[in-house]
């Protein structure tokens, strides 16, 4: 079973700065695109923030593009959310995704102003 274990969510005030992490154990990692999504308010449904192949190719939401990196550490079985120059909009809790089907629990992240 694969299980996904995402920290470094917080508070954070408007302009600063604040990096996800998500651990896994699974053997698959290293050939899955990971992903990272977000949901505000409760209820509402997902939405892609970045995502990142196995190949370390990118892809981002507009809304966050030149703030937010996606990377991936394969040897740790990690993949990373930087954000930069946050602002209150990115308030949300952010997901990690696995490719096929595999969600973390979230992590809340909110962006005072």
């Amino acid at each position: 079973q694969v299980q996904l274990v995402e920290s470094g969510g917080g508070l954070v005030q408007t302009g600063g700065s604040l990096r996800l992490s998500c651990a896994t154990s699974a053997i698959i990692f290293s050939i899955k695109t990971m992903g990272w999504y977000r949901q505000a308010p409760p209820g509402k449904q997902r939405d892609l923030v970045a995502t990142i192949t196995s190949g370390g190719s990118t892809n981002y939401a507009d809304s966050v593009k030149g703030r937010f990196t996606i990377s991936r550490d394969n040897a740790k079985k990690t993949v990373y959310l930087q954000m930069n120059s946050l602002k209150p909009e990115d308030t949300a809790v952010y997901y990690c995704n696995m490719m096929g089907g595999y969600w973390g629990q979230g992590t809340q992240v909110t962006v005072s102003s």
